[in-house]
């Protein structure tokens, strides 16, 4: 048996492991295609013939109807089976209903249908200055997009779909979708896919690719480009593999027989079964080998591998970006950061008035409904691991993988797997954290300590501020000690107000609350720096621009205030020489180094962390000449409020920074070169206080512990992943 033949057998017998072990494959609920279809991207058009076969309950004696496309002309090519149109909706994409009567006993037909499929782009405005292009499906000599979306196949409800895929097409192009392939079908030049485990859409994607593939154990890694790249191919291949072991160690095997980068012919970063589809651009960054890619690999077992039950909200990308973007941070000791910027977008972006609990999140459209998808549902996970503990929380992960592989699930299946795994009744902690808006704000106050017999008393009062009913909290507490170890605690705090009491053994030096942000809170200010998110998520914002400047300057400035003004009703744009002070009620933007109130900003910076010296500017020790540099900095009015400025001395910069300053809303401070312009330098400034945490005793420095061990951590500690049943069902196959 030779090398290919091998490896084609043991993804046979992987796939059908994970087949039985999924106990999902029933016929009451999967529709086979067996489809055939021609592509003429130059004309916009498809021709299909699909062979259906209906699942044991799909009406096999009686009527069944589907959606298609309503521009696909659509015949039947099976005798004795009747097709009638039903409604048809004429909304962004035009939808034709049709029934299928179907003689007694009969399950099977065959449907031919053609026409032409082509939409253009939509762009959807997610926050100030930042929006997206989508395209919901089309065939053009760019490239061919398809999905359930634009119904090119018929769409029986929300059916689960096994499928074969023949394609035929140009000379030079190639297709992808889900499942095995590419393969060549027999007799014919077509490219085939297929997808024996049930799927809830089938893709087809096409342009003149070039296909780069490496095989990595069961799982052969691909890479479509767009344009020849071997050495971006290999880097790609090899995080493939790096990615792909360690989720399978996490969670458990990896349940498709390939994984692959697909070049997209616009900006995306979506995550498919078995591959993703990013943009151009996207793909050539250097950190997206270390950010998103592994966030969409891991949607492969979370969304891809596990199906949402999108009526009980979209857990996936929550949990998505809490083991992938979260806790690759975490394993750089960026952990801490990561999960304080979360709950600062959440914070920044949304309000009483956007503001949805989770089960009613499906995906994201706005930067407020990101805060919430991803961002309050990572911490959730995050809360529900702290309280488990790293063991409990991995087998639980793990049971729900195993239990709903190629189902769809949702919360009630979360909680019911990690309730298996732990014995505790988490009904309350999933329908506080998934039924609930808002968020609890935390204030300390009255804290006093007194010497008494054998030590210190230690004594104050934890309040929950928002007007909204207590969150019921598990409130992580550090004291440190003069003499003594740290003294951790988790306090149950389930009122408005908490009454804190400790006997300690030492003099206590620091008090804090919540040092990690291991809690979904509302942050103070003074817990976080000034960032320019604050002010793409402002409610309310102001852009000043700098009448003295040159004319050139003005209208750069101008321009790209409009630009981020377009599409938004709370951005108000004004010359400085217009006020006389600055209102205290918004966020600011300040234009321009000929700003009027730029003397105002200035006050709201450290000297340590930004001074100007003649042609250089300082910042955090590094220096820059203004020459060819453009700067950006956020800090913070005596209102509360954040205030921005922006300046470059050459108005062809200007462009490039209104498109690209949106995407770093983490940030303090920026620096960019050059008219493209290319960014030199970010960060934050430092953050030197919260009012969660005392310093009791001044004179005397605790010694800082560290935080909890990273989650990888404790996979050390556990068995592989586990795969009931293997060896037997290796067994059997072999017989």
């Amino acid at each position: 048996m030779n090398n290919t033949t091998n490896n084609r057998l043991i993804r046979f017998i992987l796939s059908m492991i994970l087949l039985l072990a999924s106990r999902t494959l029933l016929a009451q609920s999967v529709v086979d295609h067996r489809i055939e279809v021609s592509i003429d991207p130059e004309a916009g058009s498809l021709s299909v013939k699909d062979t259906v076969t209906l699942p044991d309950n799909g009406n096999g004696n009686g009527n069944t109807e589907f959606t298609l496309h309503a521009g696909l002309k659509a015949r039947i090519l099976t005798p004795g089976v009747q097709l009638s149109q039903t409604n048809r909706a004429n909304r962004e994409i035009p939808l034709q209903g049709y029934r299928v009567s179907l003689p007694q006993g009969v399950k099977q037909f065959t449907l031919e249908y053609a026409g032409k499929i082509e939409h253009g782009f939509t762009t959807t405005h997610e926050s100030t200055g930042r929006s997206r292009q989508r395209l919901a499906g089309t065939i053009s000599s760019e490239g061919v997009f398809l999905d359930a979306g634009v119904a090119w196949y018929p769409r029986f409800g929300d059916a689960l779909k096994t499928f074969s895929l023949s394609v035929d097409l140009p000379d030079g192009w190639l297709v992808v979708s889900q499942g095995s392939g590419p393969a060549k079908a027999q007799g014919s030049g077509a490219t085939v896919w297929s997808a024996n485990l049930p799927q809830d859409d089938i893709y087809l994607i096409s342009a003149p690719f070039h296909f780069y593939s490496k095989q990595q154990g069961n799982t052969e890694a691909q890479v479509f480009l767009r344009q020849k790249d071997p050495k971006l191919a290999d880097r790609y291949l090899q995080a493939t593999n790096r990615y792909l072991t360690l989720y399978e160690k996490l969670i458990g095997p990896y349940p498709y027989a390939k994984f692959a980068l697909v070049e997209n012919f616009w900006e995306t970063g979506y995550g498919m079964p078995s591959f993703t589809l990013l943009g151009s651009r996207v793909i050539r960054l250097p950190f997206i080998i270390y950010t998103s890619y592994p966030h969409e690999i891991l949607h492969n077992w979370w969304g891809n591998g596990v199906y949402v039950d999108y009526a009980q909200g979209n857990w996936s990308e929550g949990l998505t970006s809490y083991l992938a973007d979260h806790l690759l941070k975490e394993q750089r000791g960026q952990g801490m950061a990561y999960r304080r910027s979360a709950l600062q977008r959440y914070g920044d972006f949304v309000r009483d008035s956007n503001d949805f609990p989770l089960t009613d999140f499906r995906s994201r459209h706005t930067s407020a409904s990101q805060a919430v998808g991803y961002d309050k549902a990572l911490m959730m996970f995050h809360m529900l691991r702290r309280k488990l503990g790293d063991e409990l929380f991995i087998q639980g992960l793990r049971r729900f993988y195993r239990i709903n592989l190629f189902k769809q699930a949702g919360y009630a299946e979360l909680r019911s797997a990690f309730e298996q795994i732990s014995g505790s009744d988490l009904r309350p902690f999933f329908q506080q954290w998934t039924e609930r808006n808002g968020a609890p704000r935390l204030e300390l106050s009255k804290l006093k300590v007194t010497a008494q017999a054998g030590g210190y008393r230690l004594s104050g009062k934890l309040r929950q501020t928002q007007a909204a009913a207590p969150f019921e909290l598990d409130i992580p507490i550090i004291i440190y000690l003069a003499d003594a170890p740290p003294l951790r605690r988790t306090l149950a705090m389930r009122e408005h107000s908490l009454d804190l009491d400790f006997t300690l053994p030492g003099k206590p030096l620091r008090f804090e609350i919540d040092p990690w942000f291991d809690l979904f809170r509302e942050l103070h200010p003074d817990e976080v720096p000034p960032v320019f998110s604050k002010l793409f998520g402002a409610e309310r914002l102001l852009i000043l621009l700098p009448s003295d400047a040159p004319k050139a300057l003005l209208e750069g400035y101008r321009r790209l205030a409009n630009q981020w003004a377009s599409g938004s009703s709370n951005i108000e744009i004004r010359l400085d020489r217009d006020l006389s002070q600055l209102p205290q009620d918004r966020q600011i933007w300040l234009m321009g180094r000929e700003n009027h109130f730029l003397d105002i900003f200035s006050n709201t910076l450290n000297n340590n962390d930004y001074y100007e010296s003649g042609e250089t500017v300082f910042i955090k020790q590094k220096t820059f000449p203004r020459f060819d540099h453009s700067f950006a900095f956020a800090g913070r009015s005596e209102s509360g409020n954040t205030i921005a400025w922006l300046t470059s001395d050459d108005p062809a910069s200007l462009p490039g920074l209104a498109r690209k300053l949106p995407h770093y809303g983490k940030y303090s401070y920026l620096v960019f070169e050059g008219k493209r312009p290319d960014n030199r330098a970010k960060g934050q400034w430092e953050v030197s206080r919260s009012p969660l945490q005392r310093q009791i005793h001044s004179k005397q420095a605790a010694n800082r512990i560290a935080p909890p061990a990273p989650l990888l951590e404790a996979l050390d500690n556990l068995p592989h992943p586990s795969t009931e049943g293997t060896e037997s069902t290796l067994k059997r196959l072999k017989m």
